[in-house]
């Protein structure tokens, strides 16, 4: 008989925590409802700005974005090597090779983005032969 008045408490906040989440699913549901459509979901939003006139139709270059998916992939890469420098003395040699496996692929991996020119800017092809890309036109 005791084993089934200590789940009781588990059960009662279980199913809390389902009304709670019940009623904030439908709140939310019936007031994001009135801003579903509308012009402002339809233009662009770049950098917190809302676009005035003939920014409004500009779109911002890939490259940006690119900078940012790096910038996310090395950030990482720092927060790894960072914790296991923090470890390094208990780690041992097994911590030595699986980090310098771990900065070696990071390595290799941005040996690619350079070499097929993901971090270069401007107006250039980012393949080895642009004309076999470009349409050609009819003569």
């Amino acid at each position: 008989m005791s084993d089934h008045v200590d789940i009781l408490p588990f059960l009662l906040y279980a199913l809390c925590v389902g009304v709670v989440l019940a009623v904030t699913l439908i709140v939310s549901w019936f007031a994001g409802s009135r801003s579903r459509h509308g012009r402002a979901k339809e233009i662009p939003y770049e950098s917190g700005i809302v676009p005035v006139g003939d920014a409004e139709d500009l779109r911002l270059s890939v490259e940006f974005y690119l900078v940012a998916i790096f910038f996310v992939i090395f950030d990482l890469e720092t927060i790894f090597i960072v914790a296991w420098a923090v470890v390094a003395k208990d780690a041992g040699w097994i911590g030595y090779i699986a980090i310098s496996i771990f900065i070696g692929i990071l390595l290799i991996a941005l040996l690619y983005e350079w070499r097929t020119g993901a971090l270069d800017w401007g107006i250039k092809s980012r393949h080895t032969t642009p004309d076999a890309y470009s349409r050609k036109e009819a003569a």
